[in-house]
């Protein structure tokens, strides 16, 4: 039940986030709710593999390379999700970074991880 609401507000996130910049496109709440479920199988595959491919540079930049990650994997659900437009790298840059502040305060808003006993 959690993945599904993580999945509900990520898609809600990005609805938001596009239409805050102009160089990401989403078509229909649908496609985001695609694109969310496609970046959560990304980070889950592929990011891993991402980091530690680029462990030397991540560290060499203490981590601001994660972000050029990020954009890559952006850029990589662009091409999966038809729907989901991104101009070029900078707007995938932008987008996840957009994006995780939007999702952190709709996860802060909705309560977030508390257990309830």
């Amino acid at each position: 039940m959690n993945f599904l609401i993580r999945l509900l507000v990520s898609a809600l996130a990005a609805m938001v986030t596009a239409y805050l910049l102009p160089g990401v496109k989403i078509d229909n709440f649908l496609t985001a709710l695609i694109l969310a479920f496609v970046l959560a199988i990304l980070n889950l595959l592929v990011r891993p593999v991402l980091v530690i491919l680029t462990l030397p540079a991540t560290v060499v930049t203490l981590g601001l390379f994660l972000l050029v990650i990020n954009a890559v994997i952006i850029l990589l659900a662009a091409r999966l999700v038809s729907g989901f437009r991104v101009e070029g790298f900078w707007w995938a840059l932008l987008f996840s970074i957009v994006m995780t502040v939007i999702n952190s305060i709709m996860h802060g808003l909705a309560g977030g991880d508390n257990d309830r006993d």
